[in-house]
């Protein structure tokens, strides 16, 4: 401050022109909920469509470029309720309604 004038000091609080922390406060609208068929959060409310799987077609989404995002959704990532029975089937000849013999030892 010079000769009792204040032109050339600069205010110590800064405006509110940030792309920081002051507009994250303002984030309270979701534009995106859980998917019902891959469980993200990305099924967008207004479109109806997954922005992750593309849900409701019947096709899901998965594109060649994203070979870690394809990764993550293959075979053998859930529950493979069916799929995990097939082989033990498979060797033994997807044989049904047979009894197993008896391993016991027979008393003599």
């Amino acid at each position: 401050v010079h000769g009792g004038t204040f032109q050339n000091v600069r205010p110590l609080v800064h405006s509110a022109m940030t792309k920081g922390t002051s507009s994250f406060g303002k984030r309270h609208n979701k534009s995106h909920t859980v998917c019902r068929r891959c469980g993200k959060r990305s099924y967008h409310i207004q479109k109806a469509t997954c922005a992750s799987c593309g849900y409701p077609s019947a096709h899901r989404r998965h594109y060649n470029w994203s070979v870690k995002s394809i990764r993550r959704g293959t075979t053998g990532t859930g529950r493979m309720r069916y799929l995990k029975n097939v082989a033990r089937r498979a060797k033994n000849g997807f044989r049904e309604g047979t009894q197993a013999v008896s391993k016991k030892r027979t008393s003599s």
